[in-house]
């Protein structure tokens, strides 16, 4: 057991008694899960993200840690720390070249900001210290797009997007310990990771598919092909009365980040040509619904009760998108799989990456093709933004509450 669980024991015992369902069926259905060897127990089986559900599961581990926005510029080869209070930026942290996401360690005692490189050898990790803000010494590693951790805490995993391959490496050092080959998943970027540990699904952008990974025997065990629908929606603004979709030509869909909903057994993949999410059966890995967002659906983020996925549209089917594009926000029910709300951005905008504040009263995404981040109300949506470096990306709110990250911009469990 790490420091982090020794001095979070107490009120994680307290929070385990108060999240399971009544005496009985909880513990048969707790011991149902027959979870990977080594990760944490699993609190409530109906239920993943019930450790991550307010500030009452911020570990006391992280009392002394400054309340930042962390958000990497992949153009200013820097990190722009806001201060929420203030509203602004405190600090501008030099890191390497192009970096992606600050990425949160699985004992959450480290952010590291996952510098690329883009199509050069000159990719790094650089660790930043949740209590002083600090950088240390960067880790020199072969194309870090984006970074998470075995659900057990014994590998990062470094995912070279270029290699098309997943790194395993010592989550301290970075030391390679073994890799995982995925051949057929051209752009592998964004994951999450079965309620058991067992499994992983990484997003393919390049393919337009899904990759199933078998953690345990080490070996990616299927794709998925996610099929693209008839028409899109115009990524651009349209005049009242207009038509605001299009024939979708695209011939294959470019999926970004994806995410589990509460109970495990679907996954929700946003689409960036698709213009929506998919819903996938997890356990017979085939698609069963798709779900109409906005122009360029790119990040997910549960909201901290559970209840709700936010889904950002980054407002453009390119990569490199134009300014002051049709970003927006949806907002899904998990239960229902229905649209409750869309949150525009005010003169346009292109929501990108990010994360829930821990009290979940607020969502904060980078603005990538605007050079701001924005700051959602997530009670009505209203938006207020700070500028910052050169196309910002994958932005981590710190802290966060959870007792292990698996990575990402603070996938917590």
């Amino acid at each position: 057991m790490n420091a982090t669980f020794r001095r979070a024991a107490p009120l994680l015992a307290t929070l385990t008694l108060a999240a399971l369902p009544p005496a009985g069926h909880a513990a048969d259905a707790a011991h149902a899960i027959a979870t990977a060897p080594g990760m944490p127990p699993v609190v409530d089986p109906n239920n993943l993200y019930s450790e991550t559900s307010g500030p009452e599961h911020v570990s006391p581990a992280l009392k002394d840690d400054l309340v930042r926005v962390y958000v990497p510029n992949l153009r200013g080869n820097s990190v722009s720390v806001i201060d929420p209070a203030k509203m602004k930026v405190v600090e501008t942290l030099k890191v390497g070249q192009a970096p992606q996401h600050v990425v949160v360690g699985y004992d959450l005692r480290t952010l590291w900001a996952a510098n690329n490189a883009e199509r050069s050898n000159n990719g790094s990790l650089t660790p930043i210290d949740p209590r002083t803000g600090r950088t240390g010494a960067a880790i020199p590693v072969d194309d870090p797009y984006n970074m998470y951790f075995t659900p057990d805490g014994k590998s990062a995993i470094v995912v070279a997007e270029a290699r098309h391959r997943l790194d395993f490496r010592d989550p301290k050092t970075m030391a390679m310990q073994y890799s995982i080959d995925a051949p057929k998943c051209g752009g592998i970027n964004h994951a999450d990771f079965s309620i058991d540990g067992r499994t992983a699904f990484f997003t393919c952008e390049f393919d337009g598919s899904i990759a199933r990974i078998d953690l345990v025997e080490r070996k990616v065990t299927g794709y998925l092909v996610l099929p693209m629908p008839a028409t899109r929606l115009k990524d651009k603004f349209v005049a009242a009365g207009g038509p605001t979709t299009e024939v979708c030509t695209s011939r294959k869909g470019m999926p970004q980040d994806i995410r589990f909903s509460p109970d495990g057994r679907k996954l929700y993949v946003a689409d960036m040509e698709a213009d929506g999410v998919h819903v996938v059966d997890a356990a017979a890995f085939k698609e069963v619904a798709f779900i109409t967002t906005g122009v360029a659906a790119h990040g997910l983020y549960p909201s901290r009760d559970g209840t709700r996925l936010y889904v950002a549209n980054r407002g453009s089917h390119r990569i490199h998108g134009p300014r002051h594009g049709p970003g927006s926000v949806t907002v899904l029910a998990f239960a229902t799989d229905k649209i409750v709300a869309n949150w525009q951005v005010p003169g346009g905008g292109s929501p990108d990456m990010g994360n829930v504040t821990a009290d979940g009263k607020y969502l904060w995404l980078s603005g990538r093709y605007d050079d701001v981040v924005y700051r959602f109300d997530t009670a009505n949506g209203a938006v207020q933004q700070v500028a910052v470096g050169q196309e910002p990306h994958g932005l981590t709110v710190w802290p966060q509450p959870g007792r292990y990250s698996l990575g990402h911009t603070g996938n917590l469990r």
